[in-house]
């Protein structure tokens, strides 16, 4: 019988197996004193060899069999080191210290049998793995805010850093899309307007268009009084309409070079491709960088146990001040675990009645949620178009707080809302009886849904103002002239004054109700209101959405506002330093405790829908709505994507009929049922790679079986052993 198809067998005496005599076992008298080995199995350790083996399993090629790595093993693995050195990194084969040594002194005495050019390969390899890896040592220190992120991982746990460390990923992807857009758009116009380069603008050529479409009247009467300054600020218009901040600023055709000219418009468009598939590229990396440890350590509850107890500590700490960061990082993951485990428990012990209960509350409680959505949804499409027809009044004719909140009307209501709904769907959240983790994903998808709904619903609100009117404008022109003579202008002015109004209520929040909340709770806390009320708490849904919130009004406004990437940079630099001192000052840690692991893929998830929304209104301007015939580099266009059919034009005409080929419905058919056939391929892939990692833990199962086995025997030799001797 094989070695396999013994191990198949029940825990009993196995046909063919040698069993020696009592008598003929030459045990220690230490071992007679021992107590029964049943206690192993509830052990850990014992548990974790089970599913964790650090050995390199062979496969016997004649008899299907696993070789354990014993002598016969190392001496092939040498055998394979000697052959070949420059196959793999000693350090990747799961053998001790000694082993390794070992090896390493046979790697260094083979070198001298090598000729120059190896010998010079192979020390070459080394340095360049060992620079590789001083760089990316130095790099680590070099990242941005990592003393400070690490201090919030000990004191408040791997939850609020996650929501730190995505904070972070958000200031460098705002500052490379600025570098985009900057290097692509703005360094041009800049050099040529304040000649620094040889060049000069080129106008855009005139075009049959009627000049009603032309006219662009920019109001300059704001700028009597004081307060206008303060408005323009706010609001993006007067001053700040005629900068390079906004849209109508660039209307050029291109800058004219002394060998070549600039096209401006498809620089224009190339930019917002480039950081819309640059965002979506980054943010699918990290997503997938994320799945893939999320997937390792939610594959089993108590593998991810024994990592912290017996591998979670980092030995190469030094710091005291670091080892208690350490310390608390580990305690506060191990009460996430503790916590989702008795969650866990609670489900599996529900009666039918229970879960009826239940699931019928949960119905109940996401009625009321729609319910409250969609009221939100309603009051903000009303206040769009209260703002849109009223924001065209003199400013004489109106008060400085009147101005400022026509002006500011849809962004109060967004905000409104946005403040709102979080706190009733927190309040909800806590009578569907959910798990932490589960309880925070649910929650952030409402909230997002929420707060990215109600820009598609800004925006959409928008596009149907700027494409209907009852008079002959828009036949004329193809959009409402006369409220909107550059409607890219007012899209962009109203992203701005979401961005700004969010910020000023993020700092509004901070100061004047967290700040002094947490000096009532300290020095009233005798007052019942002021006991019920209680001291802040981080909540890590509400914060999350605020920022990817804001993330997705910068992708969307980046198009009609260049600059509006450079202001999400600023904008989340504050907020970092606000949130980390309202956080240290001001809030407790949440006392539902989750694990970080899954958060950090589900952030990047929730903001990878809220690119997937902000490209729908940005694809639907560019190739559905008529661009401004009064500003903008798109003036003598019909639509923003009509420069691409006009820049393929200028192309040879090989060159064009491969283009042609690429976009054509022959081509796309055929790369689309291949990209299918290797998707496929893939996923049948995955599966036998998943088939064989279950036959792996089957077999170190019955090896643990094996392992039980041997000790039942052992222990009843010894027992056997000294009742021999007890009765001699």
């Amino acid at each position: 019988m094989s070695e396999a198809g013994a191990r198949a067998l029940p825990p009993a005496r196995r046909s063919g197996q040698p069993f020696a005599h009592p008598e003929s076992l030459s045990l220690d008298s230490s071992f007679f004193s021992s107590p029964p080995v049943n206690f192993l199995q509830e052990l850990p350790s014992y548990r974790s060899i089970a599913r964790r083996r650090t050995t390199i399993p062979s496969r016997d090629k004649q008899s299907g069999t696993l070789l354990k790595p014993t002598d016969s093993y190392s001496s092939q693995l040498e055998g394979r080191i000697t052959e070949n050195l420059n196959s793999q990194s000693i350090r990747k084969y799961a053998l001790n210290i000694s082993e390794k040594r070992r090896l390493r002194n046979i790697q260094e005495t083979q070198m001298k049998y090598l000729s120059e050019w190896d010998q010079w390969k192979r020390y070459s390899s080394k340095s360049w793995k060992r620079f590789i890896g001083k760089a990316r040592e130095m790099t680590t220190h070099l990242e941005l805010w990592r003393k400070d992120i690490r201090s919030i991982e000990g004191k408040f746990g791997t939850g609020i850093q996650s929501y730190f460390s995505f904070l972070r990923f958000l200031v460098l992807l705002n500052l490379v899309i600025f570098l985009i857009i900057f290097m692509l758009v703005l360094l041009p116009v800049l050099l040529t307007k304040y000649n620094i380069t040889n060049s000069t603008f080129v106008l855009i050529p005139s075009k049959d268009t009627d000049v009603q479409c032309t006219v662009y009247p920019i109001s300059s009467s704001g700028l009597i009084y004081f307060y206008s300054y303060v408005i323009d600020l706010l609001s993006g218009t007067g001053f700040l309409e005629e900068t390079c901040l906004f849209y109508g600023h660039y209307t050029i055709d291109g800058v004219k070079f002394q060998n070549f000219t600039y096209d401006l418009p498809l620089a224009y468009l190339l930019s917002t491709i480039a950081y819309l598939a640059l965002s979506l590229l980054w943010i699918v990396k990290r997503s997938v960088e994320g799945f893939k440890i999320n997937l390792i350590r939610s594959e089993e509850h108590f593998q991810s146990y024994c990592n912290k107890i017996f591998a979670g500590w980092d030995f190469c700490i030094t710091n005291r001040s670091m080892a208690d960061l350490k310390h608390s990082s580990l305690r506060y993951e191990l009460r996430a675990d503790l916590e989702e485990e008795r969650i866990r428990q609670k489900i599996a012990e529900r009666t039918s009645e229970e879960t009826i209960r239940i699931y019928s509350l949960r119905l109940f409680l996401n009625c009321i949620v729609l319910a409250v959505l969609a009221a939100c949804f309603y009051a903000i499409y009303r206040a769009t178009i209260f703002s849109q027809e009223h924001m065209k009044k003199e400013i004489d004719k109106m008060v400085f707080g009147e101005n400022l909140l026509i002006l500011y009307l849809p962004s109060i209501v967004i905000t409104l809302a946005n403040f709102i709904t979080p706190m009733i769907f927190a309040k909800i959240i806590h009578y569907e009886d959910y798990s932490p983790g589960f309880e925070i994903r649910l929650t952030i998808l409402r909230c997002v849904f929420m707060r990215l709904a109600t820009i598609c619903v800004l925006v959409f609100t928008l596009g149907s103002k700027i494409t209907s009117c009852d008079n002959y404008s828009c036949e004329l022109c193809g959009y409402n002239q006369k409220l909107y003579p550059c409607w890219e202008t007012q899209v962009g002015q109203e992203m701005y004054k979401l961005m700004i109004f969010d910020l000023i209520i993020i700092l509004a929040v901070t100061l004047f109700v967290d700040f002094p909340r947490k000096l009532l709770v300290t020095y009233c806390s005798s007052w019942k209101l002021i006991q019920c009320w209680g001291q802040q708490e981080f909540a890590i849904p509400d914060n999350v959405l605020g920022i990817v919130y804001g993330q997705t009004i910068c992708w969307i406004g980046a198009f009609f506002s260049p600059l509006l990437p450079a202001i999400a940079t600023l904008k989340f630099i504050i907020i970092f330093y606000v949130k980390e001192m309202s956080l240290l000052y001001t809030c407790r840690p949440s006392p539902r405790q989750f694990r970080a692991s899954n958060s950090n893929f589900f952030f990047l998830l929730v903001l990878l829908i809220g690119l997937c929304l902000a490209i729908i209104p940005l694809t639907i301007s560019m190739a559905r709505i008529p661009s401004s015939k009064a500003c903008g580099p798109f003036t003598n266009f019909n639509t923003t994507w009509e420069v691409v059919p006009k820049t393929v034009s200028t192309f040879p005409s090989s060159l064009q009929s491969l283009v042609y080929g690429v976009t054509s419905e022959a081509f796309a058919v055929p790369f689309f049922m291949i990209i299918c056939l290797i998707m496929f391929y893939f996923i049948a892939l995955a599966g036998a790679h998943k088939r064989v990692v279950v036959q792996l833990r089957e077999q170190l199962s019955l090896e643990s079986r094996d392992k039980r086995y041997l000790i039942q025997k052992l222990t009843e030799a010894q027992r056997d052993m000294k009742n021999r001797l007890d009765y001699q």
